[in-house]
């Protein structure tokens, strides 16, 4: 039995209840927050969406409502169908391009159109079709890196989810080693079937995938395989903070560092933290109200 709470408010104030939560240190992980904009039209009308496995108590409720301060919105409770709505809504995920790349489910055709690199990501129990704008972002960073020279041997995707960021690499640089990680264990299977679906070979040789369950940098493999010529975290604004330090060891002189997850309005401590670690910003892109980052880490001496 799946249940929703939904406040309905300004743009301003469902993003500053998400911003609460994600500072938030203690937070049931049971409850799944989601914030949109009502339609194209009405940009300034959002809505956030609390999913729970149970009805909702008192404090759901109130853990919700306290993200909103002093004088919460409205909320409203909702029974859902008993239907698995994250592979419902990718079902209908259109395809996206972002240079090269053409990312969609198995519900589309393929883009047979010279020079496209085709990755398909079925409608799976993780996120990371590339229809998240943080994603799509990511693809088309990697492209412009590819267009711009980066070579690239020994590559990490840090918070894989689907694996695509990871796959989209690959291709963009065959030959490559690689390994991606999740602190997710529902990531690693999914990662395997969707591996299996695009002919990623699996393993630890050049231009095969590892994958493994990590927090972060904590991992035997994955702290063993660098220094990396690059490193992509597509996470969030916290984490990627806390682990600016990690990366810094991790990534080689020179060496390319993607970052998204991170809001426009997070992007100047974000950006603080790496300078102090040794990176500079190489290029970035505003994908709706989200940052991409491209970082070089600076040569010693």
């Amino acid at each position: 039995m799946s249940w929703k709470l939904v406040v309905h408010g300004s743009k301003a104030e469902v993003k500053t209840a998400l911003l609460a939560h994600e500072g938030l240190d203690a937070w049931d992980s049971d409850i799944v927050l989601s914030g949109s904009e009502i339609a194209e039209d009405r940009p300034d009308e959002w809505v956030l969406e609390a999913y729970l496995p149970r009805r909702p108590r008192k404090d759901d409720r109130d853990a919700v409502a306290a993200l909103f301060g002093a004088d919460p919105p409205a909320m409203a409770a909702e029974r859902l169908p008993e239907i698995d709505w994250v592979t419902e809504t990718q079902k209908a995920v259109a395809p996206i391009r972002a240079g090269r790349l053409h990312v969609h489910t198995a519900d589309y055709p393929a883009d047979a159109a010279p020079g496209t690199i085709d990755l398909v990501i079925p409608a799976a129990q993780a996120f990371g079709t590339g229809q998240h704008a943080t994603t799509a972002g990511c693809l088309a960073m990697l492209d412009a890196m590819r267009r711009r020279g980066v070579r690239v041997r020994n590559l990490a995707d840090i918070g894989t989810g689907t694996g695509l960021l990871a796959f989209a690499a690959m291709r963009l640089w065959p030959g490559a080693r690689a390994i991606a990680s999740d602190v997710d264990p529902v990531c690693e299977p999914v990662v395997v079937e969707n591996a299996l679906i695009n002919a990623i070979p699996l393993g630890t040789a050049p231009g095969e995938l590892a994958m493994v369950v990590a927090e972060g940098m904590d991992d035997a493999l994955l702290a063993g395989r660098a220094p990396y010529d690059l490193l992509i975290a597509n996470i969030l604004a916290g984490p990627l903070i806390a682990l600016a330090g990690d990366f810094a060891d991790t990534v080689r002189p020179g060496g390319s560092l993607l970052l998204a997850g991170l809001l426009e309005t997070q992007e100047p401590a974000v950006r603080a933290a790496y300078r102090t670690a040794g990176f500079r910003l190489a290029a970035r892109l505003v994908s709706g109200d989200w940052s991409i980052l491209w970082l070089r880490r600076r040569l010693v001496g």
